[in-house]
């Protein structure tokens, strides 16, 4: 009775204790729309569509009018969940294993769950989809995503098309019924309610309104034949998105959670299709659409690839009221606010490249005035000094080292004025110089893909992960046969000492197809501007080859089996892997799909 009784006022404090915790830590919503520019906003001046849940967000928010991501997607989330410049955390690509981030990074989600918080993640990951780099190998203990950077990628579901599609939840496949953003919101709305009396830290990054620009008409119809518009349907992906930014309001507001959620809505590039551009298809001026009278789009090295929204509401924090902050501040500086605004206890050892916004809340900018920073797009193996760079502070700007731009009287970036000011060029190179010599060593820290790990046997790698220092061919020609064959290889950590079965594959798993077989269109591609519209075309292997650590063998093909098989004894430790088909007049193309299990 006594024991009893005893379990009894335990499972009650235990219980007071986590209402204790839900009332006083504030719970966060971080969303992170795909693609979406600062100008495609109606509270921004977008004159094409209207926005109102998000413009009602902007209105009653802290809402930072320059504040700056790095150009690409991938690079983006790096720095926006570590708190660390995206090329320390080793992803600079989209691609050729750059966009894996390093094992030993610790990011939010890890830091709010050892804070006592649940941690959910509904989207696109982007970092990462073998183990070490998954959402749920970096603290996320609810997740539901698709595979990649975009829906018809080498690691997404072959079938997906944005809607009735399958995606990982907790790491096994389930198919779900509707259209993409709308799911991660309604999903994340549902593990929200279910964590009633607990804190909660929510990611949703949306895969809208990357490509492929798959949406229902009803979304875009009206905008059509407009000439000022490039593209309706991905202005169609917006409205998409202010309707399910509007649903997750509601239920915050219904359900009392509104006041006490410190809710974030940023993006992660520059417009993708909001606005085209003359000359140069990424840096060039905008001549189509609205950009909000930058240069340049997303993957640009100009102030329209990189510089977008951001608005932080948090009512029982004080930040209710619209305010424009107008500091220069940085996708890197999420993660040090969030830790100061929820008071989070994090491991000395982690160094953070940001800085707490809080100050600039309540008017203090004086760690703001001189700050510079950096954003780039490397695209390469090793990343190059001043590569596709924009040095910034205040309004200053020094591009690749050889422009200059002053925003306060040039805001479109026209007129390099280099010549002009030498002792500010000298000062800025200085302090770019300092910042490359500190940052560079963490180049060499390589991403490696673990094999026979507990954690994920088998394990399938993708050709989205070569390295290579070759341009590789675009995801979305990955099945056709282009103008030149490519290949890479992969960087693996053997787990364990052991024998390994790899069966090499152009198709993936799902599809049942023959080495040798055409494909269908990619259901993602078909009726989009996706230049992939023809069918995979058939090819004629004969042999493949697998090299890894002493292996290195060759076997003929059975062209009317999905795989070829081969079966290594391999030793636990860093390698390279890499595959070849070889077809009947010789050329050479990768095994775009491996499975590896250790028996």
């Amino acid at each position: 009775m006594a024991l009893l009784l005893a379990l009894i006022v335990l499972s009650c404090n235990q219980e007071e204790k986590k209402q204790q915790l839900a009332s006083s830590k504030p719970n966060v919503i971080l969303i992170l729309i795909d693609d979406q520019g600062y100008g495609d906003i109606s509270a921004l001046g977008n004159p094409f569509i209207e926005t109102p849940n998000i413009d009602a967000l902007h209105n009653v928010s802290a809402r930072f009018t320059d504040f700056h991501v790095s150009p690409t997607c991938a690079p983006t989330r790096a720095a926006l969940l570590t708190g660390r410049h995206n090329n320390r955390t080793g992803v600079w690509n989209t691609v050729k294993g750059r966009s894996l981030i390093l094992e030993r990074e610790t990011l939010v989600a890890q830091m709010f769950k050892d804070n006592g918080y649940n941690t959910g993640m509904f989207g696109k990951w982007h970092l990462g989809d073998n183990y070490p780099f998954r959402p749920e190998d970096k603290g996320f203990e609810e997740v539901l995503s698709h595979g990649g950077g975009g829906m018809g990628q080498t690691m997404d579901y072959w079938n997906n098309d944005y809607f009735d599609d399958m995606y990982l939840h907790n790491g096994q496949l389930k198919k779900y019924e509707g259209y993409s953003a709308d799911i991660w919101f309604d999903e994340a709305i549902k593990w929200i309610e279910s964590k009633e009396n607990e804190p909660f830290f929510c990611y949703i990054p949306s895969n809208t309104a990357h490509s492929n620009y798959n949406v229902e008409d009803k979304y875009y119809k009206d905008l059509e034949g407009n000439d000022s518009i490039p593209h309706a349907p991905f202005l169609g992906m917006v409205r998409n998105i202010d309707e399910n930014l509007g649903k997750l309001v509601t239920y915050l507001k219904e359900s009392a959670k509104l006041d006490n959620t410190i809710l974030i809505f940023t993006t992660d590039n520059g417009t993708a299709q909001g606005a085209k551009t003359e000359g140069h298809r990424l840096d060039g001026f905008i001549k189509q659409g609205y950009n909000a009278g930058m240069r340049g789009v997303k993957a640009s090295k100009y102030e329209g690839g990189h510089r977008v929204p951001l608005f932080i509401h948090w009512k029982d924090g004080g930040l209710n009221v619209g305010k424009d902050i107008n500091e220069l501040t940085a996708h890197y500086d999420i993660v040090p606010t969030l830790v100061d605004l929820c008071n989070l206890e994090v491991d000395d050892s982690i160094k953070f490249d940001g800085t707490s916004l809080k100050p600039l809340f309540n008017g203090n900018n004086s760690e703001f005035k001189d700050r510079i920073v950096i954003t780039n797009s490397q695209r390469v193996e090793n990343p190059e000094p001043w590569r596709r760079t924009s040095l910034m502070q205040g309004k200053w700007r020094l591009v690749d080292g050889v422009e200059l731009y002053n925003l306060e009287t040039d805001p479109e970036q026209r007129h390099n004025i280099i010549d002009q000011h030498p002792e500010k060029v000298a000062e800025l190179k200085k302090a770019y110089d300092a910042w490359w010599e500190e940052i560079s060593p963490s180049y060499k820290d390589q991403p490696y893909i673990y094999i026979g790990h507990e954690k994920e046997n088998p394990v399938t790698l993708y050709c989205h992960d070569w390295h290579t220092e070759k341009e590789a061919t675009p995801w979305h020609q990955r099945h056709i046969r282009s103008a030149f064959i490519d290949n890479g290889y992969w960087l693996v950590k053997v787990a364990e000492t052991g024998k390994y079965s790899m069966k090499l594959r152009r198709w993936p798993k799902e599809t049942g197809l023959s080495l040798n077989a055409e494909a269908p269109i990619r259901p993602a591609l078909e009726g989009t501007s996706v230049k992939a519209t023809k069918k995979g075309i058939a090819l004629n292997i004969v042999n493949a080859r697998l090299k890894i650590q002493n292996y290195d063998e060759v076997k003929k093909v059975d062209a009317s089996k999905e795989y070829v098989e081969f079966e290594v004894d391999l030793q636990a430790g860093e390698t390279k892997m890499q595959t070849w088909f070889t077809l009947n007049d010789g050329e050479e193309l990768g095994a775009y799909y491996v499975d590896i299990k250790k028996k």
